[in-house]
């Protein structure tokens, strides 16, 4: 079975996300606060905006092309609020094969 390209784009934009969160949380707040280098937030801060906007969208597109229900559409985007969230979503949801694609 191959993956629909809206979904290959949805992981893609996950995974960016996910990493985009993690450094901001794991690098560029103690290098803002132990170290006194306030750019470091606000640029990959500035990366991070820009693909959780990016995120929200392809929750939208990929939940209404694979006609998700409500809950999964919610937990999307749940997941974009939680460190390591997209990648256990992409776990959960996205690589369990055809069956969890179409429910």
């Amino acid at each position: 079975m191959q993956e629909p390209a809206v979904v290959k784009k949805f992981r893609a934009i996950g995974t960016a996300e996910g990493i985009s969160f993690l450094v901001l949380l794991g690098v560029a707040m103690p290098l803002k606060y132990m170290m006194d280098m306030p750019k470091a937030v606000t640029y990959v801060g500035w990366v991070h905006g820009i693909l959780f906007v990016w995120y929200c969208y392809m929750v939208i597109e990929t939940g209404q092309a694979l006609k998700w229900k409500f809950g999964r559409i919610f937990l999307a985007f749940l997941a974009s609020l939680l460190p390591f969230g997209p990648f256990l979503f992409d776990r959960w949801f996205l690589r369990k094969g055809k069956s969890a694609l179409e429910e």
